[in-house]
């Protein structure tokens, strides 16, 4: 377009040259015609003949020799597979083999070339068709096929195996996208089997998200398809379509990707030339695009920032716009426009190299490797990386720093060493090292813009603070792409859990009958994820639960992930069992076990049947009340710890425990020490060495960590020096408690500056609790851990609460409790009522009788020793009821179903605290619909620290334009409008479809709003400073205003006191703008500016308040 108009004014004399091996000629040399004698003489074609070996083209009619083609013909009229399509291909590949003997019988083939490798490219329009055939080949029996999956999201070691030659006598069967049109050529391709499809990426034009959508191919691109075949010798290209569609309704061309893709690109492009305003430009373009799409992209474009948003809107052109300082950086960055934002925002929030990162991996095929048959191995190594962050940004960062670290030690000097690295840790080297040339190109080009990576002063909560900003940077980039948890029952999911614990636990459901005896089976099919550590069986559900660390801090298991992702990429889970009739008809007296609760301790390998919930039966054993005193052994986190009773019966158990084991004759252990083993450990006290009860946590080298049972601490010993525990020792009940304080959280502050609660807050805490008897008063009991209030005494003889003290520090803030804990409050109000002798709680375990028919069952089906024929049960799951689900906030999306790619980390994520009444926030990189519009799909995906009010404070911070909701009387802020605002003509949205509605959750107050304009005006003082500025600016006055902003974030989000939580008042016209007094408004802009007219983000009016 630009070239053509540069022909026709100032270089007439310049010869453009077009090269393409599928471009209509004809089009373009009318195109680029030029006047000659009065008329238009089009430009001059040339044509080089290439010819590969014949190509024989068959049709679906020509297949005659497979039934399926006549029936799969019936449903060529829409671009979809039908089930037949695929029967249809897969037998024809069968076919090959008698094809091949017969021209070798007729001479029409060498023995030589016979025996030799003659592969099958199959082109199919997406990764789940390629799933779906490369099942239907891994079910046949006696295939000889070797099949390789070809797209651009498998790792490229995967890839480079399409070209290995295949063993002899088997044939390869390559099922690739249009990867394979020219991207990749495979020599040996003899056979094409041609769907004539694929999947095209479109712009939706209600929420101009893109989408990729099934079309057929054009037969331009089909033909290509064809010319894979007959590379070294004749080929075949067989099209699953009938001739008469071939030639009536396949299109001849793909339609040009200015019509279906954004025009943001493009048209800041155009407004950097300023060769007139977009929509005259574009028109001379080859396919011009349309004009309501220019128009949608301006408004794209202002929502951005990279176009002025005008305070006065009645004067806006739109189908152009005033160019920011953004816009200006974006027009010349090679990667998507909100990845470019992304980095602008990183320098203006001092974490620009981790932005750069994330904009070159981003912009470039993922680096994390996500093995085509091992992808749970895959977002496991995903998932370490990044650590707590549930950001797969975050782990982009993380992973990429960990290479560079091992590159600068050296560790990596050899390429084979750096590629052993990459397959241990599941990277793609060869896309790392892409990533860190497009990451050193973007530090270059950005430099003339006066943006440099900076090392900054580092305080010691540094690293947390910025991985937090780079939160809140992520999220201002990829404004609105917002989503927000689903509702929650907590109350159905606690008893479809049984009760049991969300963080350790998962639910299989269809298991079948006496499924208990097959327990070992189950625990298998979990040893990728983790060691279960009991499994519950109750009628067709069983209820997975895996160990835990117990001196680690509250969060969900890496394990319960994971055993979850297993659900998602439906890895089939399958026991062999015994029919029903079978195992009743070998013991009749199994039936009474046919429904019961039975659970297994895989730990210890014993089972119980049992009758009632057993929640808090083991400490109710040993509370006689609700208030205790105790010593701390061991703090977890700040309000999580491990201790033991210090009352006369608690501390004589104890007394008689340590009687006990100095009597006995001590053994060294007689099996291999490993995980979760009961033994004796020593602990030196005062100088004195004794033998105390201890689990095992983990072991390393010649030395293990242990857990005291009856104390509840932990210390490191040497193999050699743990001994054998007797059973009559083991039998007792384990003394040490695990403690919680309940209603509290941690507040912003602790968020911010750690990965839940901070180093200060932990020194606190520690100052608090250590060296000193503790009382507590119990809450409640869930999930074996006591929630409790903890008071200290302090000299002057006066009880403060712990709590109240870590509040009013600033370290935490009240929390509600959750449903099962305050159910169990109520338990323990009527155990304990003064009235009542003694608790009325009994075990709910089986007789002697029964546990010794389940060993018996046990003994004969495990074995099999009556050698009843076994069949194969599939189970389904696993599941849990605490798995969320997302919803969009923006308007055009707010109804729609939420999916996330699975290879996000946040494919799988649970809701930790149902109970919690705030919003949370959920950023997506990328956001893209299904063909029908009807899904939405998220790709790299941020969960934000769940602080109340964030997500008000993040869209008003970023947002162009707002308009804030208060209630009748004008006392307070209930809620804020966000989007580009109003039409002043006609009083409507600007862009109805982009607008997001929200009601706080907590108090805002004039002072926020100030705070949020003020860093809305240092952020455009930056971005200012960078457009006047030149490359010798100097780079510390940049790193004082990064300062500045970073403070004033902090002090915003932070607050000395926390936000009073307040019930979510919708307002009653919602999206509807204009809603607002003029009177009662304050407009803190200054219009007369000019220079102001052209920043980023213009400050927001607010409403007057009734004090």
């Amino acid at each position: 377009m630009v070239v053509r108009k540069l022909l026709c004014t100032n270089s007439r004399f310049v010869k453009v040259i077009l090269m393409s091996a599928t471009i209509n000629c004809k089009e373009f040399a009318d195109y680029f015609a030029v006047p000659v004698l009065n008329k238009m003489t089009p430009a001059y074609i040339f044509e080089v003949e290439g010819k590969p070996h014949d190509i024989e083209v068959f049709y679906l009619d020509d297949l005659k020799d497979i039934p399926q083609a006549k029936i799969a013909a019936h449903y060529s009229d829409e671009p979809l597979i039908s089930k037949e399509m695929y029967e249809v291909a897969t037998s024809l590949i069968h076919l090959f083999d008698e094809m091949e003997k017969e021209e070798l019988k007729k001479g029409k083939m060498s023995h030589k070339a016979y025996i030799e490798s003659n592969s099958v490219l199959v082109f199919l329009p997406g990764l789940m068709e390629i799933n779906y055939m490369h099942e239907l080949f891994t079910n046949m029996v006696q295939k000889r096929l070797h099949v390789y999956p070809l797209h651009s999201s498998i790792t490229l070691d995967e890839q480079n195996l399409v070209f290995m030659p295949p063993v002899i006598g088997y044939r390869k069967v390559i099922l690739s996208t249009n990867i394979a049109e020219s991207s990749i050529t495979v020599p040996d391709v003899k056979y094409v089997i041609d769907f004539c499809l694929t999947k095209t990426l479109v712009c939706d034009e209600e929420t101009n998200y893109q989408s990729l959508r099934l079309s057929w191919a054009s037969k331009t691109n089909c033909d290509q398809r064809k010319g894979r075949a007959g590379r070294v010798s004749k080929g075949y290209c067989y099209r699953f379509v009938q001739k008469d569609f071939w030639k009536n309704i396949i299109p001849e061309n793909v339609i040009p990707e200015m019509l279906r893709s954004p025009l943001g690109s493009t048209i800041l492009k155009v407004k950097l030339l300023d060769m007139g305003e977009p929509r005259a430009l574009l028109a001379t373009a080859l396919s011009p695009p349309n004009i309501t799409d220019i128009e949608r992209t301006i408004l794209l474009l202002k929502e951005l920032g990279a176009l002025a948003v005008s305070g006065k809107r009645e004067n806006e052109n739109p189908y152009d716009g005033e160019l920011t300082f953004l816009g200006k950086v974006l027009a010349q960055l090679p990667v998507d426009l909100q990845l470019g934002k992304l980095i602008v925002l990183g320098h203006v929030f001092g974490c620009l190299e981790e932005c750069i990162i994330i904009a070159a991996a981003l912009s470039l095929k993922n680096f994390f490797a996500m093995p085509f048959r091992h992808l749970l191995d895959g977002y496991r190594s995903k998932l370490s990386f990044s650590g707590s962050s549930r950001s797969d940004c975050i782990a982009l960062v993380d992973a990429f720093k960990s290479w560079q670290s091992c590159k600068e030690r050296g560790e990596l000097r050899l390429s084979k060493d750096e590629l052993e690295w990459g397959k241990r840790n599941y990277f793609q080297i060869k896309r790392i090292r892409e990533v860190a040339a497009l990451y050193d190109d973007l530090k270059k080009r950005i430099s003339h813009f006066n943006m440099h990576v900076t090392q900054p002063a580092r305080d010691p909560d540094y690293n947390f603070k910025q991985r937090f900003i780079l939160q809140i940077v992520m999220a201002g980039a990829f404004y609105p792409n917002y989503f927000t948890f689903g509702q929650s029952d907590e109350r159905s999911a606690v008893r479809d859990l049984s009760a049991k614990d969300p963080r350790t636990t998962v639910v299989l459901k269809n298991v079948p009958n006496y499924s208990f005896l097959y327990y070992k089976q189950i625990q298998s099919l979990f040893r990728q994820c983790g060691q279960v550590k009991s499994i519950l069986f109750d009628g067709s559900r069983a209820f997975v639960e895996f160990s835990r660390n117990p001196t680690e801090r509250f969060k969900t298991l890496t394990a319960v992930y994971l055993a979850l992702k297993m659900a998602q990429l439906k890895i089939p889970l399958i026991l062999n069992v015994h029919p029903t009739e079978d195992i009743e008809k070998a013991d009749d007296t199994i039936t009474s076990l046919k429904l019961s609760r039975i659970n297994v301790d895989c730990q210890t390998q014993t089972f119980e049947s049992v009758h009632v919930a057993k929640t808090m039966e083991k400490h109710l054993e040993t509370l006689d009340g609700l208030t205790l005193s105790v010593n701390i052994t061991e703090v977890v986190e700040v309000g999580h710890f491990w201790g033991f009773s210090i009352d006369t019966k608690s501390m004589a158990i104890l007394e008689e425990l340590a009687t006990n084991i100095r009597q006995q004759q001590l053994v060294p252990l007689t099996e291999r020490p490993h995980s979760n083993m009961m033994c004796l450990a020593p602990f030196t006290n005062k100088d004195s060495e004794s033998y105390y009860r201890a689990q095992i946590l983990y072991i390393s080298g010649s030395t293990a960590m242990v857990f005291f049972v009856d104390y509840g601490n932990k210390s490191q010993v040497e193999l050699t020096l743990l001994r054998m525990i007797h059973e009559t020792i083991l039998n007792i009940p384990f003394q040490a408690l695990e403690f919680k304080i309940c209603k509290m959280r941690p507040s912003a502050k602790s968020l911010i500056c750690g990965e839940q609660w901070c180093r200060s807050a932990s020194e606190r805490f520690d100052a608090l609790v250590n060296g000193c008897a503790l009382m507590v008063k119990v809450h409640s009991i869930v999930h074996d851990i006591l929630h409790v209030d903890v008071y200290r005494h302090f000299e002057n003889l006066e009880e403060k609460s712990i709590r109240d003290l870590l509040i009013a520090d600033g370290y935490a803030e009240p929390a509600e409790e959750s449903y099962e804990s305050n159910q169990s409050n109520e338990v323990l109000k009527e155990l304990f009522l003064p009235e009542c002798n003694k608790k009325p709680y009994k075990q709910g375990f089986a007789k002697e009788d029964e546990k010794n028919q389940i060993e018996k069952m046990l003994d004969k089906f495990t074995q099999n020793k009556l050698g009843i024929q076994q069949c194969k049960a599939v189970l389904h799951g696993p599941f849990s009821p605490y798995e969320v689900k997302f919803h969009s906030l923006m308007r055009v999306s707010k109804f729609r179903s939420v999916w996330i790619e699975k290879e996000s980390i946040n494919s799988v994520v649970l809701n930790e605290a149902p109970e919690a009444p705030h919003q949370r926030i959920f950023v997506a990189a990328s956001v893209s619909v299904n063909a029908s519009g009807s899904v939405i799909m998220l790709r790299e995906t941020s969960l934000l620290p769940p602080i109340p009010g964030l997500p008000a404070l993040i869209s008003m911070l970023f947002a162009p334009v707002i308009e804030l909701r208060v209630d009748g009387a004008r006392k307070h802020y209930t809620g804020v409008l966000f989007g580009l605002g109003w039409h002043h003509e006609s009083g409507t949205s600007i862009w109805p479809e982009h607008d997001i509605e929200l009601a706080f959750d907590v108090h805002f107050s004039v002072d926020d709003l100030v705070k949020i304009n003020l860093l809305r005006s240092t952020i455009n003082k930056v971005l200012r400073q960078n457009y006047n500025g030149s490359l010798n600016s100097s780079y510390e006055r940049p790193g004082f205003f990064q300062e500045d902003i970073r403070e004033k974030l902090l002090n915003l989000i932070q607050k000395d006191k926390p936000r009073e939580v307040i019930t979510p008042k919708w307002y009653e016209k919602l999206y509807q703008w204009n809603q607002v007094d003029p009177k009662w408004l304050i407009d803190q802009s200054d219009r007369t500016d000019e220079e102001r007219k052209a920043d980023v983000y213009q400050l927001h009016t607010f409403v007057m308040l009734n004090p």
